[in-house]
């Protein structure tokens, strides 16, 4: 029995006691009593009930029907959101995704029995009692990642599973239990079932993690990245990483640290086979563009002026893992972007309707942009001072060339 502390939990205890008093069971599940008994932030709160979809529907004002055909929908309470499922037994999982046909059941303990890993087979009432079938909690205590059952059936259930065991050694610095990692390496070849979406969540939280570099070490170990896009075409990439000392935050940071250590496999590449969004292709190639600045020239003013703010913390991670005796922090990179003498080109002390009114005779065109652009870099640099008079004289000396 332990106390519940989170206040997370408390409308969620709301929620499982409405369940009960209409005469079903209603356990906290998987992930969240898990990171409750590790002392970790809880996030997502997630339920299991012997009720099925249609009376959870009748119980609550606000349910919305995810996956109702798989006995799961999301019951809102108090601007919380949670995933209520119905207890049961998968059938076979001919895409290795999802089970052929769900047979809902009335005991928790045969819906525990479905689950990937030991430390996620918990179950937990509103008073703090834990069911623990598979010795889970002495898991926890020991830092073992172990599959339920037989680990080979697990796995061939659903081959992300893999995954998502070097995903939880990276977030948990936990070690994989030696008959699990041994199946890991006997049906890795699973992995190519397996759609690349999905992959791609995993792999991000896997290199997000606060233990990465054990993550890394396992995908490595298991031989599991010979199935994964880009590295299935080149064996040796992971050789060329260095050691991780810190997580990559985003996908578009693992990217970017990809793309500079081994610039064979294009920002291009990566999004296409990744099948990434336009918005991680771009801060992808922004964090490129600055590492690779910053190996020529340093941590220079331009680098800075140029680098988004909302991209600070992504360009730390990669330059603090690639250059191992540098230590750069966010204060430093703030201190010396609010030093520089504009913030964006907006800030000249001239526009382009000035720049025209100097060379009235020349007809309007790309030279404007091309002519601010160079002012733009010659301030930024301190070569010439914000002011109207200083960068009208510059112009006077440096005409634009016009065909």
């Amino acid at each position: 029995m332990i106390t519940i502390q989170p206040a997370i939990f408390k409308d969620g205890i709301h929620v499982i006691e409405t369940i009960e008093k209409n005469g079903h069971e209603a356990y906290f599940v998987g992930g969240c009593v898990r990171d409750l008994l590790s002392d970790r932030r809880v996030g997502d709160i997630d339920i299991a009930t012997s009720a099925s979809p249609e009376d959870i529907t009748h119980m609550f004002p606000t349910v919305i029907p995810v996956g109702i055909e798989h006995g799961t929908v999301i019951v809102r309470h108090n601007k919380q959101s949670y995933e209520v499922t119905t207890y049961r037994l998968d059938g076979t999982y001919s895409d290795q995704r999802h089970p052929d046909d769900v047979q809902f059941v009335r005991n928790i303990n045969e819906d525990l029995k479905r689950r990937d890993f030991t430390m996620n087979a918990l179950a937990m009432n509103t008073q703090g009692k834990i069911i623990d079938l598979f010795s889970g909690q002495a898991d926890l205590q020991h830092g073992l990642i172990r599959a339920v059952g037989h680990a080979y059936d697990r796995f061939m259930e659903d081959p992300l599973r893999m995954i998502r065991a070097l995903r939880f050694s990276s977030q948990l610095g936990f070690s994989i239990e030696k008959e699990t990692f041994h199946a890991m390496k006997e049906v890795k070849q699973q992995m190519d079932t397996v759609a690349v979406e999905r992959i791609t969540v995993e792999a991000e939280k896997l290199f997000a993690g606060a233990h990465v570099q054990r993550g890394v070490d396992y995908l490595q170990s298991s031989g599991i990245y010979k199935y994964l896009p880009i590295f299935k075409d080149d064996w040796n990439l992971l050789e060329h990483l260095p050691k991780l000392r810190q997580p990559l935050a985003t996908f578009s940071e693992v990217i970017a640290l990809f793309a500079f250590i081994q610039p064979r496999y294009e920002i291009n590449a990566w999004i296409k086979q990744w099948k990434c969004s336009n918005a991680t292709k771009q801060k992808a190639e922004s964090l490129l563009q600055a590492i690779s600045s910053y190996k020529q020239t340093g941590l220079d003013a331009i680098l800075v002026y140029n680098l988004a703010d909302a991209y600070f913390d992504g360009f730390i991670n990669l330059i603090n893992n690639l250059y191992t005796d540098h230590n750069l922090t966010i204060q430093a990179l703030s201190r010396m972007k609010q030093s520089l003498p504009i913030q964006s080109i907006r800030d000249l002390a001239l526009d382009g309707h000035e720049v025209m009114q100097l060379f009235p005779t020349i007809k309007k065109g790309q030279w404007i942009g091309t002519l601010l652009k160079k002012l733009e870099t010659k301030v930024v640099t301190k070569q010439i001072r914000n002011t109207k008079n200083d960068l009208k004289e510059w112009i006077k000396c440096n005409p634009p060339v016009v065909n």
